[in-house]
């Protein structure tokens, strides 16, 4: 926008933040390292015995954990770098980077599903024995953890786009373990060894419904949309409604990180600027009401055109 010169420019209360009421900060991190620590681990078991037991299912079970961990540790590292301080360049600080990581961590589990795919195809063309015990136990080893790493995250999935889909991933692969634990067994009765890439691809369509989800709104926020949980009607609707005002233009919503928004209007109140106290109040308003964490309003009397050139 190229008027700001002439704004009566009243910007309060950068509630930065606000979101993580439901999951305090030291248990988010404390979350991350335990889940991180444990499921590094079981990836390595999981691949080794996948080997030896010529399991994909196994394998591809083993690479969706792999994704997860690398998820955590994205969303880990995000978490981290929203709250460094802005800077005179990164005047927002570096809490865009959270959305950058649900990004990459949904290309991510899509790439791994390829190379899962790939070898699933091929060993239903070329069978080959395998030991289903070995399948059965590990995998029950993995809902195991999976389903703990899944409670540890349970609290904040609602509220952080990054937590929701180390949720979702954790929730998803104890059901997928779940599948591999009968598949083992029901090689250990029929022999059916072709049941095993089956699985395996079961699987990996699994992870792509999942994925895509996240791949669209992380997109979305990336291309600053206004995120899914805020209503920007409503908003509009409010603003309107507010005392002295005939007009709401440049009504810009936008994420900042995967929890906190951003928005700035242009208010038309002919009566002229009405104190620093209403505007505040409308800002609490936005705040409490509509998770608006960062608001920049300007006032207009309505006697000249203000309007920014993006919106002709």
């Amino acid at each position: 926008m190229s008027h700001d010169h002439h704004d009566h420019d009243h910007h309060h209360g950068h509630a930065h933040g606000h979101h993580h009421h439901h999951m305090p900060e030291p248990g988010h991190g404390r979350a991350f390292a335990l889940a991180i620590g444990v499921n590094t681990l079981f990836v390595a078991i999981e691949f080794v015995y996948g080997f030896l037991a010529n399991s994909t299912a196994l394998m591809a079970d083993a690479g969706h954990n792999l994704s997860d961990v690398l998820g955590l540790v994205l969303a880990w590292g995000a978490a981290v770098l929203a709250k460094r301080a802005p800077s005179a360049r990164y005047t927002y600080g570096l809490r865009s980077s959270s959305i950058l990581a649900a990004l990459a961590n949904a290309i991510l589990l899509l790439l791994a599903c390829g190379a899962i795919a790939w070898e699933a195809l091929h060993r239903l063309t070329v069978p080959m024995p395998v030991e289903g015990v070995t399948v059965s136990v590990v995998a029950a080893i993995g809902v195991a953890i999976n389903g703990f790493s899944a409670w540890l995250f349970m609290a904040g999935s609602k509220d952080d786009l990054n937590v929701r889909g180390a949720y979702l991933h954790m929730a998803a692969d104890a059901a997928i373990s779940l599948g591999v634990v009968v598949s083992g067994l029901v090689i250990m009765g029929t022999g059916w060894t072709w049941l095993d890439p089956a699985v395996s691809l079961v699987i990996v369509l699994v992870i792509v419904y999942g994925t895509w989800s996240l791949l669209r709104e992380s997109l979305r926020l990336v291309m600053a949309a206004v995120p899914d949980n805020v209503d920007a009607a409503a908003i509009q609707r409010f603003l309107n409604g507010q005392p002295g005002v005939t007009g709401v233009h440049d009504l810009h919503i936008w994420a900042m990180s995967t929890t906190e928004t951003a928005l700035t209007a242009h208010l038309v109140m002919p009566q002229g600027y009405p104190g620093d106290a209403a505007i505040d109040a409308i800002v609490a308003k936005l705040r409490h009401d509509f998770s608006i964490g960062h608001c920049t309003l300007q006032v207009e009397e309505g006697t000249s055109q203000h309007r920014c050139a993006l919106v002709a």
